[in-house]
């Protein structure tokens, strides 16, 4: 094993076993029965990376925060419920994953982190609001916050210019902020199963766009403007039955666009 590569998955492991933890940069705890975060990892002040996917974690010890050379943190699939704001004090991080624990809110600070330019993964939360401040992380290139409550998305989204990747499908979404065409640099946009009724005809700015998926929602007309994006090449309307489909959808196909009605 490497000496700086720490994998103990999968080992049924309820606590950390007396492994030097000297000089290691990577754990790896993934699908073990941890119920307390083991705060013998902060006697690795190297760590760059730490992943506790899957255990049964319900919160989080402050010792946790000092290990500011973190650059990639994955809690996802425990049972957490909430998030100190000293996740601020991660300034290396540019990864993190709090998917499928039970949080009801993020803090502030979580917007804060210079160094968050990867991967933000919130999905299957109990989240019905993002903090305002997430529109401070100009450089993310990934954001899910898929199956949650939302019901609104912070009104200057749009400032998280370096997006290509948005996904938002399994919320309560009825209206996207107008600063959406912002997001000039977004590749993929993911809208499936909210309740949306009508898009902002900014979307239509975004011209990096291949993928544009609004199945499932309560949409009945759409900005002609979508004809125009010059990259796009799938277009999902599944779903939607009191969607007038407007005549320009035969043009996007003929140039190959993929179009599901």
């Amino acid at each position: 094993m490497d000496e700086n590569w720490l994998d103990l998955s999968g080992s049924g492991l309820t606590e950390l076993p007396p492994v030097n933890l000297a000089g290691v940069t990577r754990a790896y705890l993934d699908r073990n029965r941890f119920t307390r975060f083991p705060e013998r990892l902060t006697k690795a002040p190297g760590l760059t990376q730490l992943s506790l996917y899957h255990n049964e974690l319900e919160t989080l010890p402050g010792s946790l925060w000092r290990l500011t050379g973190l650059r990639v943190l994955n809690l996802a699939a425990n049972r957490l419920t909430s998030l100190s704001p000293e996740i601020g004090r991660l300034s290396e991080l540019h990864t993190l994953d709090l998917g499928h624990n039970l949080l009801t809110a993020l803090p502030d600070t979580l917007g804060a982190l210079p160094g968050l330019t990867e991967y933000l993964y919130l999905s299957g939360n109990r989240l019905t609001t993002l903090p305002d401040s997430l529109c401070g992380l100009h450089r993310l290139r990934y954001l899910g916050a898929t199956d949650n409550g939302l019901t609104a998305l912070p009104g200057e989204i749009g400032a998280m210019s370096a997006l290509r990747e948005l996904r938002l499908y399994g919320n309560r979404l009825g209206t996207l902020p107008e600063s959406i065409g912002d997001l000039t640099a977004l590749r993929e946009l993911h809208l499936r199963g909210n309740a949306i009724t009508t898009l902002p005809e900014s979307i239509t700015r975004l011209t990096e766009l291949r993928l544009l998926d609004l199945r499932d929602n309560g949409l009945t007309e759409l900005p002609g403007g979508i004809a125009e994006l010059p990259k796009l090449d799938k277009l999902d309307l599944r779903w939607n039955r009191y969607l007038r489909e407007p005549g320009w959808l035969a043009g996007l196909e003929a140039r190959g666009c993929v179009v599901l009605r």
